[in-house]
């Protein structure tokens, strides 16, 4: 099973910070650097120096790393046209020798919406802005070179768009991710390479990826060719003062982060990661919110991705 980084900027990071834990993360062994996408800081905190846009944080990583894949988990549909994006993701891909991956939803955190001006229609609409998206960039990316592309849909219209440029994955991996119980799971079968389901207990995301294979079934895809992953919050140490440690830093208690996320010695972490790979999970996206602590993540290339 392969381990992700997956961080959260919006709480508190400039691109320095992210490119250190991206180093690491690749120089360690880790399968890929994710970040979210948002633009307001979550809960408690300030959120200084302020948000990073994910795009242009990840065209920097695809400069400054040579071999870790990159990606969102995920990109707001509400944040972008479709046309736009699919260039920025294929110019990001290029820019990356082929290391990109999209994470894109339908956004959800209304406040960062309102704090940037940024429209914010109501659930169903974004999930039909978000099924236009996934054609649109999909489309794009798959019109051969010298064809055109042209959609007519009840959000969004393109005509002769000449759909370049080309990602230089040919499919680049598209990722849909929630724990929705109809319209997630389909969009996934239907566009993606990837269902993730983030922060769900263990029986809530093998609930939620049998909804998705159900609905490749449905859509006459073969089930087992959606890759299966989720996203738990890290916080490993190699005794209980350490663990209590690490769980103070991101402002959690140690028995809620045993509950929800994965958390504990190494040796219980690496218990409930198989847990989750005995489920059906390829791949776990590792939740890293103190962003200074390179030790954890070297805590867990040694004692918990061996076992995995």
């Amino acid at each position: 099973m392969e381990l992700r980084i997956f961080t959260e900027p919006q709480q508190g990071a400039t691109y320095d910070d992210l490119l250190r834990v991206a180093l690491a993360a690749e120089r360690l062994g880790f399968g890929a650097f994710f970040r979210s996408d948002h633009y307001l800081v979550m809960g408690d905190g300030d959120g200084l120096p302020g948000p990073t846009d994910a795009w242009i944080t990840l065209a920097g990583l695809a400069r400054d790393t040579t071999t870790i894949r990159l990606g969102t988990l995920v990109t707001a549909g509400t944040f972008r046209l479709p046309g736009p994006l699919a260039i920025a993701v294929a110019q990001v891909d290029q820019m990356s020798g082929g290391r990109v991956e999209l994470g894109l939803g339908s956004g959800w955190y209304e406040q960062e919406h309102a704090a940037y001006g940024i429209p914010f229609p109501p659930l169903g609409e974004r999930f039909d802005r978000l099924e236009e998206q996934l054609e649109i960039v999909t489309g794009l990316w798959s019109t051969p070179v010298g064809a055109s592309f042209d959609f007519d849909g009840a959000h969004y219209a393109l005509t002769g768009s000449p759909a370049l440029p080309k990602p230089v994955q040919r499919p680049l991996p598209v990722i849909v991710g929630g724990g929705g119980p109809r319209r997630t799971p389909q969009l996934a079968a239907r566009f993606a390479a990837e269902y993730n389901v983030p922060f769900r207990s263990l029986a809530d995301t093998a609930d939620a990826w049998a909804r998705g294979r159900a609905a490749c079934a449905d859509a006459g895809r073969d089930p087992s060719s959606l890759l299966l992953s989720a996203a738990q919050v890290l916080c490993c140490g190699r005794d209980e003062t350490e663990v209590a440690g690490r769980a103070a830093a991101i402002g959690r208690e140690v028995d809620e982060l045993r509950e929800n996320g994965l958390a504990g010695t190494p040796d219980e972490v690496v218990a409930k990661a198989l847990s989750f790979r005995d489920a059906g999970a390829e791949r776990l996206y590792l939740q890293v919110l103190d962003l200074a602590d390179l030790e954890h993540l070297e805590l867990v290339a040694a004692e918990v991705m061996p076992h995995l």
